[in-house]
């Protein structure tokens, strides 16, 4: 009896990140110019490579589906963030909850798989040269990325799963700006603890794995490196890993905060500015450090440009010459 005198919440609201209504604009606007330039460089960087054919390379195929995962994770919070700045009652019904951390989760999967399977793209193309198409074949490369979208999916099917199992009959007020599985613990009636225990497991597991063939690949890249008698070719290497060493450690130090760290559930609000690094600026700056030092990205875009003004030329040309 005491089960049906529950009101049971189907829909929550969003309290975003603040309650002052004169920071709201300002918030709004600098989070859509986010969203607008991570959207422009993450699909710009994925219709680069797929129409330049010298970028048809395993580390370009593996930076392409990376650009892409950023963009499906931008497209997930950020929209219903924004909506959130001037809508009243800031609500999201539970389905659309599951579908944005679906998504979400889904996407920063995807990116742990793709940062180590370039990590080992990497050592492969430096410490063993001559057996680099051996050992990174394009029938390999189409492997790596297709079980990286199938973990994905595995991965954040099995949480969504689990979410089914709890009830939400207390507070409806979400402390975030995004439909995370931790504020969403802390309102419900059910114990979360099997909930709590499988993404320890899960996301302590995968990121442990990832995390493993990222730094034993480094340790036989920085091995082989400083065995280079060439200056010239020792700067190229490091510059070529700098970059993707860089965004792999502010990815997984963000993600280690919030998922591993056991407190994460009972304290709230402290994962929120983790939240906005992981799911906003990642996303913003992965293009721009993959790209401006980037030798072959940059003359592929010099390239496209080069014919497209040449295209625009001719056709003006044309005319005149009838």
């Amino acid at each position: 009896m005491r089960e049906d005198n529950y009101s049971m919440t189907t829909e929550f609201t969003l309290t975003g990140f603040t309650d002052q209504p004169e920071l709201q604009p300002l918030l709004f606007i600098l989070f859509f110019v986010i969203y607008l330039i991570t959207m422009m460089g993450n699909l710009g960087l994925v219709a680069l490579i797929y129409m330049e054919r010298r970028l048809h390379t395993p580390m370009y195929i593996f930076l392409g589906n990376l650009a892409l995962m950023d963009s499906c994770c931008s497209c997930a919070v950020t929209p219903k963030m924004l909506e959130s700045f001037f809508s009243e009652d800031r609500m999201i019904s539970l389905y659309e909850c599951m579908a944005q951390f679906y998504f979400f989760c889904f996407a920063e999967t995807v990116d742990c798989f793709l940062l180590a399977a370039m990590a080992y793209d990497r050592y492969a193309a430096i410490c063993s040269p001559l057996q680099y198409h051996t050992k990174m074949s394009k029938k390999l490369c189409v492997q790596m990325n297709a079980w990286t979208y199938i973990a994905g999916n595995v991965h954040s099917m099995i949480h969504i799963g689990l979410l089914f199992r709890l009830t939400f009959c207390s507070s409806h007020e979400i402390s975030h700006f995004f439909c995370d599985v931790f504020p969403l613990f802390r309102l419900s009636c059910a114990d979360p603890f099997i909930n709590e225990l499988i993404i320890h497991i899960f996301t302590g597991s995968i990121l442990s794995f990832t995390i493993t063939i990222v730094l034993v690949s480094y340790f036989y890249i920085l091995f082989t490196v400083f065995k280079m008698k060439s200056k010239e070719g020792r700067g190229k290497a490091l510059s070529t890993c700098a970059s993707h060493f860089l965004s792999v450690s502010i990815f997984y130090g963000s993600l280690l905060f919030v998922y591993v760290q056991p407190s994460s559930v009972k304290e709230e609000d402290k994962d929120i500015p983790v939240a906005v690094f992981y799911t906003q600026v990642i996303p913003l700056l992965n293009p721009f450090i993959y790209s401006l030092r980037n030798k072959e990205v940059i003359n592929a875009v010099k390239r496209i440009m080069r014919n497209k003004s040449q295209n625009i030329l001719k056709q003006i040309s044309a005319p005149e010459t009838n």
